[in-house]
């Protein structure tokens, strides 16, 4: 009998409680908080400390509570048309978190300008929202406000602007949606509306959509890039479009990668963070605001955990808990209560409890523990 308190002590000990914070532009809904005020810090959304997993798409929100629950907020309609990428069968803009369904089976989700993917535990992938590119990833062209399945085997996904990325069980690399610039990464430029195979090998890790360019990380620690290139975003020290993936560099300790719309962030497995691309509004973090066609260092710290980049912005939580951010604080897209564009990481309030971090287009969501 001790054996079987003594493991159910265990597993209630491993339970944390996570509370839920959003901030940013919010005449969409997308901080979720039950107004269309902006807000410049953050704020907690409801009282509920079950929130697992956080998604940003580009003004709505995604997440998973603890009890396997799927959530959405943001925009849902846009100029009068139905957009449906918050998957509750409407086409209403929502300010504050509705349930996408009833099942308790959600694992990771991801979001992208107007549609969304979700896996669930059972390997299964389901996207919803506006395709008109082909980013659902059903073989054709009509719009979903509910979740539609697209095959089974799934273990994580990642959109892009209107692109979908998705590594399977199996290590294989998957994409669809709009090949603008090569960011599908199958070596053309022609749109796909099911999963096409990027390549043939099988030792993918995670993977990152931007605005029309796409980045992964190997299971060798190798960082990979393609797509647009314009500002310099695939950090391969050119500007050189790429339709299939081409490595960054040498090295074998990246760990980590995000991007969202001209910029990428990327963590090293020695808690470095690294930036590149776009640098307009310091977005980078490197204390400059000239653009940066290959990996820059953000400071000297090498212990900051999670990296999220946002349009203009971008932000990391480090292993002590702290929450960082820099860019552009216009309509609170980073918490600082305004002022002016930050160039180096500042710290947000004081709290050493932060766990997890999604930046969107607008502002960002997080979670404390």
């Amino acid at each position: 009998m001790s054996g079987i308190i003594q493991a159910l002590l265990a597993s209630l000990s491993a339970i944390k409680n996570y509370e839920l914070y959003s901030w940013g532009r919010n005449d969409l809904g997308s901080v979720g908080d039950n107004t269309i005020i902006n807000k410049s810090s953050p704020v907690q959304i409801g009282s509920l400390t079950n929130w697992e997993n956080i998604f940003a798409g580009r003004s709505h929100i995604l997440a998973v509570k603890s009890d396997g629950t799927a959530w959405a907020w943001g925009r849902n309609v846009q100029s009068g048309t139905a957009l449906g990428c918050l998957g509750d069968g409407t086409a209403s803009n929502r300010s504050s978190p509705v349930q996408i369904g009833s099942l308790t089976n959600w694992a990771q989700m991801s979001g992208g300008n107007q549609h969304s993917l979700a896996v669930k535990t059972d390997g299964t992938l389901w996207s919803w929202g506006r395709q008109q590119y082909g980013q659902l990833g059903i073989g054709y062209l009509v719009a979903r406000s509910s979740p539609v399945q697209v095959g089974s085997g799934w273990a994580k996904t990642s959109c892009g602007n209107y692109h979908s990325l998705a590594i399977k069980t199996n290590g294989t690399l998957w994409a669809w949606g709009q090949a603008f610039g090569g960011a599908l990464g199958i070596g053309t430029t022609v749109n796909a509306s099911s999963p096409i195979q990027v390549g043939a090998l099988t030792n993918w890790s995670t993977v990152a959509g931007g605005n029309n360019f796409s980045g992964a990380v190997k299971t060798d620690g190798t960082m990979w890039t393609w797509g647009f290139n314009y500002q310099g975003q695939l950090g391969q020290n050119n500007r050189v479009y790429r339709s299939s993936p081409v490595q960054v560099g040498a090295l074998t300790t990246w760990s980590d990668i995000s991007m969202r719309r001209s910029f990428s962030l990327a963590k090293k497995s020695d808690g470095t963070i690294w930036s590149w691309g776009r640098n307009q509004n310091g977005n980078l973090g490197i204390n400059a605001t000239n653009n940066r066609s290959s990996p820059v260092q953000i400071g000297a710290l090498t212990n900051w955990n999670i990296v999220a980049a946002g349009s203009t912005f971008g932000g990391s939580i480090k292993t002590d808990g702290t929450f960082w951010a820099w860019g552009s604080p216009s309509d609170g897209y980073i918490p600082t209560n305004g002022g002016y564009d930050k160039s180096s990481p500042v710290q947000i309030g004081a709290l050493t409890t932060w766990s997890n971090l999604s930046m969107s287009v607008y502002g960002g969501v997080a979670t404390t523990s």
